[in-house]
């Protein structure tokens, strides 16, 4: 049965192992259902190709290879692959189920989220690209619909190395097609169908400006006019649909949208940086929706709302109980004796067997939240207690996603259903050296000391590109990773540098303009006759050879046509010797033929004829007769 029609295969046990319970989802290449691992009693999804994939070999076997890949890809912000197989000519993957959403319904349900929560949902999807660029993988379909969010917050990245199973394939139905969304494809993967980290980070681009504005950069009535967008128009900012998104959305979303994949982000991590310097410089983020089915609750407000629901969770104290005549004192005394000893129990319950016993809290430093996660589950004692990711930790020592402190701290006392905050490590603390090129020096000194970094000296140097007193580059380049503080240097433009003019007098015209162009200079040619100068031959410029004039001048330069020509005189009827000596006098040369009888010894015709202009030093042929 096709697992794409009504129904597919839902009632169906595939492999013997996995029991269809329903079905979650269809997309272009796989339908997704809820199934039960029969073997491990648990939930997951099952992914299950589309027949015109599965029937074809070159396909199965790449799928099962990056399947196997993408398998050894463990980390908490990717969702992990179990198995893979097939079964009655179904080929499928298991995965980890995760119960919530994905961002395109937050997105539908919502609209465009404010900068801040976009950039909370943001920053795990990053996490995991680090993680998977580090490992070897590209995911070559960022967007939407591969983002899910689970019930209690989680964020986590699906799909990893399917699309390049599929890219790799022969079958005639994805020959030549572009694997991932249309809108979300970088330019190389339109034009070649390359892709590299850098590729995934002009997607996340795209996803970070969907996020903030409800729609995508780039739109069009076909899926190849919205390819050629991408291609050949640059993303706008996002200010540009809503006007009070920040400037540093439009900055993030631009750097990483860079046509050319050399301009953008090198790495996932250098995004990942910038996002995280975003977060700090902007308000905290606000809840989706009421507290009940909040997806992303932040520290403040976890503990404002944990200082709540112990208001309300109050302890047996002793009442006040009114006087009493004398006569009844003794009375009171003794149920005051029998009210201390209830009460005395319920401390030692509460403390001992109630909610208000405590058990150690594990040491979890130098552990990441997943590791971390395993510690608890594997002693009895901690199994109750979850862990929370904290605030985000600069460290120069402790490595990026590990757990630096605990809250509670190792060895103290915890209720064994609490709740520990783990403050993770995001690598040593690291700022990008803005591009500040084309800028004027004040506008550029804020932009490094809004970068956490310090301005340094000046220096000045010639630029052929950058206008006079504008920014021409920076030390240490524009991109580096700087620790906060570091030093940034200018180099300030004193615009084109300044040219010599060469000597090119007595050279050949061609060999003259070749020798100017290439020096960045233009080239006025005039022609004039000279007797003493060979044709094409420079004869002068202007301005003189050693002077120096700004790139792109216009040097004069005058080429000699030779000598000027001369009229031919008529020679007809002129006895021999005279008309010789005509054309020896005005430049020219005599080509005598004789006839076999000559008495006349007189000119009866000549070539060229009389009047025609000839350069000087020319032949005239005369016959004698």
């Amino acid at each position: 049965m096709d697992p794409s029609s009504s129904g597919g295969l839902v009632g169906q046990t595939l492999d013997q192992r996995y029991q269809v319970t329903s079905l979650l989802a269809r997309g272009g290449m796989a339908t997704v259902y809820l199934a039960t691992d029969l073997r491990l009693d648990r939930v997951v999804a099952l992914k299950v190709m589309h027949p015109h994939l599965a029937n074809d070999p070159g396909f199965v076997a790449r799928f099962q290879r990056e399947a196997r890949s993408a398998a050894r890809l463990s980390h908490p912000h990717v969702v992990g692959v179990y198995d893979q197989g097939s079964s009655d000519g179904h080929v499928y993957l298991a995965m980890e189920y995760l119960p919530g959403r994905t961002l395109r319904d937050v997105l539908d349900e919502y609209g465009p989220l404010s900068t801040e929560q976009a950039l909370v949902l943001l920053d795990p999807v990053i996490e995991a690209l680090v993680a998977a660029h580090a490992a070897g993988f590209v995911h070559r379909d960022i967007k939407p619909e591969n983002v899910l969010i689970s019930d209690d917050g989680r964020v986590k990245v699906a799909d990893f190395g399917l699309a390049r199973a599929v890219t790799t394939t022969d079958s005639t139905h994805t020959t030549g097609m572009i694997i991932g969304t249309v809108s979300y494809l970088s330019p190389e993967q339109v034009e070649h169908g390359d892709a590299d980290a850098r590729s995934d980070i002009y997607s996340t681009g795209i996803l970070f400006f969907e996020m903030i504005t409800g729609a995508v950069p780039h739109g069009g009535e076909s899926p190849l006019s919205i390819a050629y967008k991408h291609v050949n128009s640059d993303v706008p900012p996002p200010s540009s649909v809503i006007p009070e998104i920040p400037s540093v959305a439009d900055a993030l979303v631009l750097s990483a949208t860079k046509r050319d994949p050399a301009l953008r982000y090198q790495s996932a991590q250098e995004l990942l940086a910038d996002v995280r310097r975003i977060r700090k410089s902007l308000p905290a983020p606000q809840p989706f929706v009421d507290a009940r089915n909040t997806l992303v609750v932040d520290r403040k407000e976890f503990e404002e709302l944990s200082n709540s629901q112990k208001s309300t969770d109050q302890t047996f104290t002793p009442k006040d109980f009114p006087a009493r005549a004398k006569k009844r004192r003794g009375l009171w005394f003794i149920l005051a004796l029998v009210i201390g000893v209830l009460l005395a129990g319920l401390g030692g319950w509460w403390i001992a067997a109630g909610p208000g016993q405590n058990v150690d809290t594990p040491d979890l430093v130098g552990k990441t939240l997943e590791q971390a996660q395993g510690v608890l589950l594997a002693a009895s004692e901690t199994e109750g207690l979850t862990i929370a990711a904290g605030e985000p930790v600069f460290s120069e020592s402790i490595p990026l996603g590990v757990i630096v402190t605990t809250d509670p701290e190792p060895g103290s006392g915890i209720n064994p259903t609490g709740v520990i905050t783990a403050n993770v490590s995001q690598g040593p603390e690291r700022y990008l050296v803005p591009d500040v090129v084309g800028m004027t020096p004040q506008a550029a000194s804020a932009a490094i000391t809004g970068a956490n970094l310090t301005l340094g000296g000046r220096s000045e140097a010639f630029d052929n590109n950058v206008p006079l007193g504008e920014v021409a580059k920076t030390s240490p380049k524009i991109g580096a990773e700087l620790k906060p503080g570091e030093r940034v240097d200018l180099v300030i433009s004193k615009g084109p540098k300044p040219i010599e003019i060469p000597t090119v007098v007595g050279e050949k015209i061609k060999s003259a303009n070749a020798t100017l162009s290439d020096l960045g200079l233009k080239v006025d040619r005039s022609n004039v006759f000279s007797e003493s100068v060979n044709k094409n031959t420079v004869m002068s410029i202007k301005p003189k050879a050693g002077n120096t004039v700004p790139s792109g001048s216009t040097v004069e330069v005058v080429v000699s046509k030779g000598p000027p020509p001369v009229t031919v005189p008529n020679l007809v009827d002129m006895p021999r010797k005279k008309a010789i000596a005509a054309l020896k006098k005005i430049g020219l040369q005599a080509k005598v033929e004789v006839g076999a009888v000559a008495p006349l010894n007189r000119v009866i015709s000549q070539s060229p004829a009389a009047g025609t202009e000839i350069p000087k030093g020319s032949s005239v042929t005369i016959r004698i007769i």
